[in-house]
């Protein structure tokens, strides 16, 4: 490990599991999976060109495609000529100002030491001594992806980023989740999912947010999801309605029938909810006499637990709920032990609606995983218990 890379300081312990990665030669393959601002453009670029200054790989290939936004189509150096390169490079620069002189990247590029490739012409190349780093591979054709992972040589490393989540087409395959599923369970591989915890840099956070807003704003409606909106409309014009799912044909695929739970998520901008709610329910009760639906309204955050909880059948779910973010194309929800049944349901009924009420709103799917409650959490629960039980005597 050279100065340049000592130089990044993780922040989150997903950026730490990232960079032990990296700096593993055990892996011959490490994919990095998560949303923009996360970190995995620089680190990937830091480590590369750290390897090439120490001598430790004799060249950095950066194979990144780049989309026309007017089009969205993916474009070549064929058609963008010395643009193609220079576009490349610049990106290179922007990430790495912070800590590498930019004539030292030109010096590099010079020597033929770092190398860019278009992702359209890898087929019947091979790089040996190598690092070779695919970057924005959620925006590669699936084929393309599947020809990279052939380009390894001799002493050659392959490094993988992309978004399988906010940076997706709704309901296409693409080469990020793809390359994903290829990679885990394979021994010389190791798998990196970052989440919305691991977004680090300034302005990020909100940029995400806004990509979220502005998938579930584009999305499909049902008739009637059209209808809530509409009658929201009337009975709450200052609300700003993000979406509305209705799934009551995802209760009817699974079985449940419980009374309490709502048919239809009005989901809304953060600081909204009180809007369409009103300030004594009146409002929603208007709304849910005009559509005939049950409704529940829930805002839109980066926080998904809230999003969870207004879904799940069982009300008291939440306070079991540790985390809830994603992990590659889906959204993995942490859930103390002792709550894991419930929160799965019988014959996992719960989870499988939750995971059908995800795809149709973000294409994503929903796991879950079972945690055990850390001692000091479990402590205050228990005396919180207590405290209930004396509370009770005294005013008996």
């Amino acid at each position: 490990m050279g100065d340049l890379i000592k130089q990044l300081k993780p922040q989150t312990p997903g950026q730490e599991e990232m960079l032990i990665a990296l700096t593993n030669k055990k892996y011959d393959i490490v994919g990095l999976f998560g949303p923009t601002g996360s970190g995995k453009s620089l680190f990937s670029l830091l480590y590369g060109v750290d390897a090439i200054i120490t001598g430790e790989y004799k060249r950095f290939v950066i194979s990144r495609p780049i989309i026309d936004v007017t089009s969205g189509k993916e474009v070549s150096a064929a058609e963008l000529g010395d643009m193609y390169y220079k576009i490349v490079l610049n990106y290179v620069n922007d990430i790495l100002s912070d800590y590498i002189d930019i004539n030292k990247i030109r010096e590099l590029v010079d020597a033929g030491k770092i190398i860019v490739a278009d992702t359209h012409y890898l087929r019947g190349r091979t790089f040996d001594d190598a690092i070779i780093f695919l970057d924005d591979a959620h925006s590669v054709p699936v084929e393309s992806a599947i020809e990279i992972l052939t380009r390894i040589g001799r002493n050659s490393r392959l490094i993988i980023a992309g978004d399988p989540v906010f940076q997706r087409e709704l309901g296409s395959r693409d080469g990020a989740s793809l390359l994903r599923e290829l990679l885990l369970g394979e021994e010389s591989a190791r798998v990196v999912d970052l989440g919305l915890k691991d977004i680090v840099r300034p302005g990020a956070r909100k940029g995400v947010r806004l990509l979220l807003e502005t998938k579930l704003r584009t999305r499909k409606l049902k008739e009637s999801e059209k209808m809530v909106i509409d009658a929201a409309r009337i009975r709450a014009p200052d609300a700003e309605i993000v979406t509305v799912v209705e799934f009551i044909d995802e209760k009817k695929i699974v079985g449940l029938k419980t009374e309490t739970m709502p048919d239809a998520l009005i989901i809304v901008k953060e600081g909204h909810a009180g809007r369409v709610i009103g300030k004594g329910g009146e409002r929603i009760t208007g709304l849910e006499n005009d559509t005939g639906l049950r409704l529940r309204a829930v805002e839109l955050t980066l926080d998904f637990k809230p999003l969870i909880r207004a879904l799940h059948p069982i009300g008291w779910i939440h306070k079991h709920i540790v985390d809830a973010d994603f992990a590659g194309p889906d959204l993995l929800v942490k859930v103390n032990s002792e709550a894991y049944p419930a929160f799965v349901g019988q014959k996992g009924s719960h989870i499988r609606f939750l995971d059908l009420v995800m795809r149709r709103l973000l294409n994503t799917g929903v796991k879950v995983i079972e945690v055990e409650e850390k001692a000091e959490e479990k402590e205050k629960g228990e005396k919180g218990k207590e405290k209930k039980k004396e509370s009770r005597s005294e005013n008996k």
